[in-house]
């Protein structure tokens, strides 16, 4: 079998940011119905090794390993990042590296990459059929950015999100927002990530959670009890994370 194909697009104008390539892997489609996506965050480390500096996810590989099994798989979208403007575009809150400029990566993946690739590749625009994810800051704002447009990002995958940015600022940000009607998220830490800080803090948010009523439909927490903060583990858990977002189907 040959590798599938990863396509490199752009360079995209990012309004108030910089300029970046957008990298797109499309499944084998095995019906009439559009197929669903996945946005995700730090395209360069997402499928080969190459471009990221600590081994990519293989996230072509996986797709097709699903898909030949003939599970649902999304149209998997990844956004390189902005190198030294990574933190700072995908925080929404304030740091020490800025102001937080997330709500601009927002705008363009709504107005901009959004259409492209539904114009180019036949993706759904269900929300129910759109993700968003990421990992450590990427995780981070996509917990943000469903929460924040669920009309168009129904679904999110956070892996060991930087929750303690702004100072846990999310945590008070997200009780101040109602829960979408559509949205079925993906949680995940590690128990070796920042001293077990981080798992305490994702458990701390998984009961949040839980409380505002999701339950095993529409919420997958996973504490990792040997996971450390690198893209070998999130390569590990990310199968997961994709079939339960997308494995059927699915409507609050």
């Amino acid at each position: 079998m040959s590798e599938p194909t990863v396509h490199l697009l752009g360079p995209f104008h990012v309004p108030g940011l910089s300029a970046r390539h957008v990298r797109v892997y499309v499944p084998p489609r095995r019906a009439p119905m559009k197929p669903p996506v996945l946005y995700l965050f730090d395209g360069q480390n997402l499928f080969h090794d190459e471009p990221s500096f600590v081994g990519g996810w293989h996230l072509h590989e996986v797709g097709a390993r699903l898909a030949a099994r003939g599970e649902r798989v999304p149209v998997i979208v990844g956004i390189d990042h902005g190198g030294h403007e990574r933190i700072e575009e995908l925080s929404p809150f304030p740091t020490r590296a800025g102001p937080g400029r997330l709500e601009l990566l927002l705008d363009w993946m709504r107005g901009g990459l959004g259409p492209h690739i539904e114009h180019h590749f036949g993706v759904s625009t269900d929300p129910a059929d759109t993700g968003v994810g990421g990992s450590s800051m990427g995780g981070l704002a996509a917990l943000y950015v469903h929460l924040r447009a669920p009309e168009r990002f129904g679904l999110a995958m956070s892996m060991s999100p930087s929750l303690q940015i702004g100072q846990g600022a999310i945590f008070d940000w997200i009780d101040a927002h109602p829960r979408p009607r559509a949205s079925r998220i993906y949680l995940d830490a590690g128990a070796l990530e920042a001293g077990g800080g981080l798992l305490r803090a994702a458990e701390r948010l998984a009961t949040r959670f839980v409380e505002r009523g999701y339950d095993p439909h529409s919420l997958k927490f996973v504490a990792a009890k040997r996971g450390a903060h690198n893209e070998k583990n999130w390569r590990r858990r990310a199968p997961g994370a994709i079939r339960f977002l997308f494995g059927r189907k699915w409507r609050r």
